[in-house]
């Protein structure tokens, strides 16, 4: 631990070095010039895109939103982002309990380059809609920031066909974290909310102003509570 209290980073992979996040996203709201335009959900906030629905995952025992899922073209992408220390980086470690958790349940991963540098590919033993013995596939993907971590969890098509990740990647290229300077643990969830003018429907969807279909975007749906992996 340092005189700051930061934890010491472990020694960097060279292979985690290869994705440069300043020029490519995700961004820290210091390295943009206005929000306008963008979904605002508090620690992220979301360019809207024709046909794309947003879920807010929340906890059941704590009635707080834990996540967003970004539905698209039959594919998903989960975000969650994290606090971090300034001098160390989660996506190594991270990586490592993905495949502790992933191997407890009876499934197995595979560590791959991909996009956004060294992320893991999921299969966790599942049912198939048939009952027949299969496969869940999820493809985790991870960007390290200042003070932040962001992570994302492809699901669909998008976990095991990249042409069918491509928009997917771009939207998680163009998040924006917003850190804040409150003080927090590493690894502690950045706090996420509804945008200020939604409100929550009778049939279950958070409906509200930003985005709606003419801006790029469909109806908020609030989604079930998640069980995170890793």
């Amino acid at each position: 631990m340092s005189e700051d209290g930061d934890m010491l980073a472990l020694p960097p992979d060279p292979s985690d070095t290869v994705y440069d996040r300043a020029i490519h996203g995700p961004l820290d709201s210091a390295e943009i010039t206005s929000t306008n335009g963008y979904v605002d959900l508090g620690a992220l906030l979301i360019t809207p895109r024709v046909g794309l629905a947003l879920r807010l995952e929340v906890e059941e025992s704590t009635s707080r939103v834990i996540a967003v899922t970004l539905d698209l073209n039959g594919s998903s992408l989960q975000l969650q982002a994290f606090a971090a220390s300034r001098s160390e980086q989660l996506w190594r470690d991270i990586r490592e309990q993905i495949g502790l958790s992933v191997g407890s349940q009876g499934g197995e991963i595979e560590i791959l380059d991909g996009a956004f540098g060294k992320e893991v590919l999921a299969k966790v033993p599942a049912q198939t809609a048939e009952g027949n013995s299969g496969f869940r596939v999820a493809r985790f993907i991870g960007v390290d920031g200042p003070r932040w971590f962001l992570r994302g969890v492809l699901g669909g098509d998008a976990a095991v066909d990249g042409e069918a990740a491509r928009e997917l990647e771009e939207l998680f290229r163009g998040v924006v974290v917003v850190r804040g300077e409150t003080p927090l643990p590493p690894r502690d969830l950045l706090v996420l909310r509804l945008p200020k003018d939604a409100a929550t429907s009778p049939n279950g969807e958070i409906a509200g102003d930003h985005p709606t279909p003419a801006q790029g975007g469909e109806p908020f749906r609030r989604g079930p509570e998640i069980t995170a992996i890793g």
